[in-house]
């Protein structure tokens, strides 16, 4: 217990006197966006980071535990999408004055929900685009232009975004899947701290297989 004080992820502001970093769950509204647990943003309005999230479109944005988003990073929903298979792309359905009705959602290119999953850092000014899923412990390059999926703990750059190399070895990776401790309570998580901290990695893989 740190300052006489347990985690709270129902704090909007973690870091007393700042509020440029907030924890993102409980200032949510839009109900098609889940975060879950301690992930945080570096900015005050979490919300204004993800675009075209139309409710007709009924896609989802989640969000798993203990993710770390830095300023400037841009979550792109499927309503960015125009229909491509038509020989214009215009949208003259969503603007006034246009006799077109909305097209079939067969014609247009879909991606269903963004997934992103625990432990995953996206640096500054990165764009996750439709559709995209990133998994536990991936790290996202500053700039990146995410627009395939992305294996667990892995370090991704570019645009468009690529794999550099994986963080840890097959079953390093393996072991930390399994393990899932972002979903144990805080007492265990504050308790594990000098496990998830440890650059001794050979430790690390010991004492997750104690654990396991």
């Amino acid at each position: 217990m740190k300052d006489g004080k347990l985690p709270n992820p129902m704090t909007i502001h973690p870091i007393a006197g700042y509020d440029k970093e907030i924890y993102v769950k409980p200032t949510l509204k839009n109900p098609n966006i889940i975060v879950g647990d301690f992930t945080y943003i570096a900015d005050s309005d979490f919300e204004s980071h993800v675009t075209h999230l139309y409710e007709w479109n009924g896609d989802k944005l989640i969000i798993g535990k203990f993710c770390q988003i830095a300023a400037g990073v841009e979550f792109v929903m499927n309503g960015a999408n125009h229909q491509m298979n038509a020989v214009s792309t215009f949208p003259f359905y969503t603007l006034e004055g246009w006799d077109m009705d909305a097209p079939l959602k067969k014609d247009l290119p879909l991606k269903g929900d963004t997934v992103i999953g625990n432990d995953v850092w996206i640096g500054q000014n990165a764009v996750i685009m439709p559709g995209v899923h990133i998994g536990d412990g991936a790290i996202i390059g500053a700039n990146a232009v995410v627009a395939s999926n992305i294996a667990p703990y892995t370090i991704n750059v570019g645009n468009p975004c690529r794999t550099i190399k994986k963080r840890f070895d097959d079953k390093m990776i393996e072991l930390l899947e399994k393990f899932c401790w972002w979903d144990k309570s805080i007492e265990e998580i504050n308790k594990l701290i000098p496990i998830l901290t440890s650059s001794d990695l050979e430790m690390v893989r010991r004492e997750l297989k104690k654990r396991k």
